[in-house]
C-alpha cells in the first residue's frame, strides 16, 4: 500500500468553492483502479490549508494509472485552479503500524 500525501494551499476565500468541487472530484478518484481510500482534512490553524491523503495499491496506480488517465483531466479541471502554490505530492510506504 502506498500513501499519497498532498498539502493543498487553497486561495484564501475559495475554501467553500474548493470543498464543493472536491465533493464532485472525489468520485473520480475513488473509481480508479488501485484506489483504496482517501481523506481530505482541513487545517485548524490555517483555514485555507488542507491535506489530502490517498491510499493506492501501488505507486503506479497513482502516477501512471490515474495521472495518465482521461479522468485525471477532469480532476485537474475541477481542482487545480484553487491552489496557490501548486502542491507538492509525495508518496509513502508503511514501515510501522498499530492497525
Amino acid at each position: 500500500m502506498i500513501l499519497e500525501v498532498a498539502i493543498l494551499e487553497v486561495k484564501p476565500g475559495e475554501e467553500q468553492a474548493f470543498e464543493a468541487a472536491f465533493d464532485k472530484a472525489q468520485h473520480i478518484i475513488s473509481g480508479m483502479p488501485g484506489y483504496a481510500s482517501h481523506q481530505l482534512q482541513k487545517c485548524v490553524e490555517k483555514c485555507s490549508r488542507y491535506i489530502l491523503l490517498v491510499n493506492w495499491q501501488t505507486l503506479e496506480d497513482h502516477t501512471v494509472g490515474f495521472r495518465e488517465s482521461p479522468q485525471y483531466q477532469e480532476w485537474r479541471k475541477l481542482l487545480h485552479h484553487f491552489y496557490d502554490p501548486f502542491p507538492e505530492v509525495n508518496h509513502y510506504e508503511n514501515i510501522f503500524s498499530n492497525t
